[in-house]
């Protein structure tokens, strides 16, 4: 039986339409959203995915206040660009698109942003919380997968979860997700490097596997458990025999996993459609916050 796909762009567009209501009730109550995000320089990758938070801030109902800053800027200066971004009342959220020139330290950047407004939940003190089970900011990443999960309605609780990635971005903050005492939680969370000896034999384990490594067609059919939940987080650039034309596929090799598994998500499609969704959704909870709405 093939696996049924789970739409990442059909669970975006529902939560963006429930965002434009949230918006709309806020806007009535005289609180607009904002949020600010800092360009350094003119990376192209990194310009092109700030013009797309842009046009999702118009299309939800939040106010974009992005700054763009010379690519030789002092770090001082930076830090002080993101203090005021700080102190303004009218920004709720604040991210910092990576990367950041070489001259500049990213560890301080994200540190100087307060953790009220740390929507990209990079803040050392937000990743505490996070692991306490306190109401904080958490990476897009690994609150979508969770999302996706929820509305593809699956019951998480004690499901053996194998997550093939520990960085901060991914692995760690969704098992902070997952191993909570709350309802849409309490896994049995295990987390594999993509180079731990005999890694199929945790991935075999998997009645939820999550994988995040970049490498094309890493997981294969024999690695997944049949009936099992998949979420592909992988992004790799191939050419396709075919057409010899570039193409993006993911982390599992999916025309022979998606066999196999109960659900699977599809690579272009899947978890990447949620992500800057899943930041405006962080973005009006912290407008939320700030009025003491929540």
């Amino acid at each position: 039986m093939t696996a049924k796909i789970l739409d990442g762009r059909k669970f975006s567009a529902e939560i963006r339409s429930e965002l434009k209501a949230e918006t709309s009730r806020l806007k009535e109550k005289g609180i607009i959203p904002g949020l600010a995000g800092i360009l350094v320089g003119e990376d192209p990758g990194s310009v092109t995915y700030v013009g797309l938070k842009s046009k999702a801030c118009n299309e939800v109902g939040v106010a974009e206040m992005m700054c763009h800053l010379p690519a030789d800027i002092s770090e001082n200066d930076l830090l002080a660009n993101i203090q005021k971004l700080n102190n303004d009342p009218k920004v709720h959220g604040i991210f910092i698109q990576l990367p950041l020139p070489a001259h500049l330290s990213e560890d301080k950047a994200l540190a100087a942003i307060i953790p009220e407004k740390d929507i990209d939940g990079f803040h050392a003190l937000n990743i505490g919380r996070s692991w306490l089970g306190q109401k904080t900011f958490i990476p897009a990443v690994a609150i979508a997968i969770h999302e996706i999960l929820i509305r593809g309605g699956y019951d998480i609780r004690y499901k053996n979860v194998v997550i093939v990635n520990v960085d901060n971005m991914v692995g760690k903050p969704l098992a902070s997700i997952l191993t909570q005492d709350k309802d849409g939680a309490r896994a049995n969370v295990t987390l594999c490097y993509p180079d731990t000896p005999d890694l199929s034999s945790y991935t075999r384990r998997a009645d939820i596997l999550v994988v995040s490594v970049n490498k094309p067609k890493f997981v294969t059919e024999d690695m997944v458990r049949q009936g099992a939940i998949v979420i592909d987080f992988g992004s790799n650039w191939i050419e396709d025999p075919e057409t010899n034309k570039r193409k993006t596929v993911g982390d599992v090799e999916f025309e022979t996993v998606k066999e196999k598994a109960e659900a699977i998500t599809p690579v272009p499609g899947g978890v990447g459609p949620m992500l800057i969704t899943m930041l405006m959704s962080e973005t009006v909870r912290a407008a939320r916050l700030s009025a003491e709405l929540i």
